[in-house]
């Protein structure tokens, strides 16, 4: 099912031409900024999205077994790798609720990335981000006009670029690549963060 998904994709990218990232229309985003959520780490913990101030942040919703994975999981660990001491933080957040790609434990999806990917970036507990369960943060994430399907998260791996004020300043589609990013992330690096 991933790989009809993503040639669907494919099509689509081809019929919008060479941006792969969805239309945002930042002046109707909410207010809200990343930091005043709390979320779950992979062992139950809380961590509040605070601790993060002054970075950049990727979120991608990740999945063990999907036609995506292979390509996404080793481009997060060299965009993190690179660009990590210069402040960028890779948020992932497992989820299943795509054609059931991620049935593992946190346990195992945490095995899975650092034994296979050897990723360094945080994993976090297993969410859903559509519906009337999804997590308060990819509540928020959709929140968002971003263009296309009514704001849910289409798949596995749709990806989600914060600047270090914590604003929601970019949204991607599942099949856009992470190396496609570093430029969006290199020119947010850049900017000067004020306390």
């Amino acid at each position: 099912m991933g790989n009809v998904f993503s040639g669907c994709f494919s099509q689509m990218h081809k019929d919008l031409g060479p941006v792969y990232r969805m239309p945002s229309q930042a002046n109707e985003f909410p207010s809200t900024k990343i930091y005043e959520f709390t979320v779950k780490d992979a062992k139950g913990k809380d961590v509040d999205l605070s601790v993060y101030r002054g970075k950049v942040l990727l979120i991608v919703n990740v999945a063990s077994e999907c036609g995506l994975t292979d390509e996404n999981y080793p481009e997060l660990t060299k965009l993190y790798q690179q660009y990590k001491d210069q402040g960028l933080e890779i948020l992932a957040f497992p989820c299943n609720q795509f054609a059931a790609q991620e049935p593992g434990s946190n346990q195992q999806i945490e095995e899975f990335v650092c034994t296979r990917f050897k990723s360094g970036f945080q994993i976090f507990d297993k969410i859903e981000v559509n519906g009337d369960n999804a997590a308060p943060l990819y509540k928020f994430l959709r929140l968002g006009k971003w263009g296309f399907f009514d704001d849910d998260i289409q798949w596995n791996f749709a990806k989600f670029l914060v600047d270090k004020e914590g604003k929601v300043v970019n949204r991607y589609y599942p099949t856009t690549l992470p190396f496609s990013l570093e430029n969006d992330i290199k020119k947010l690096l850049a900017e000067s963060h004020e306390c």
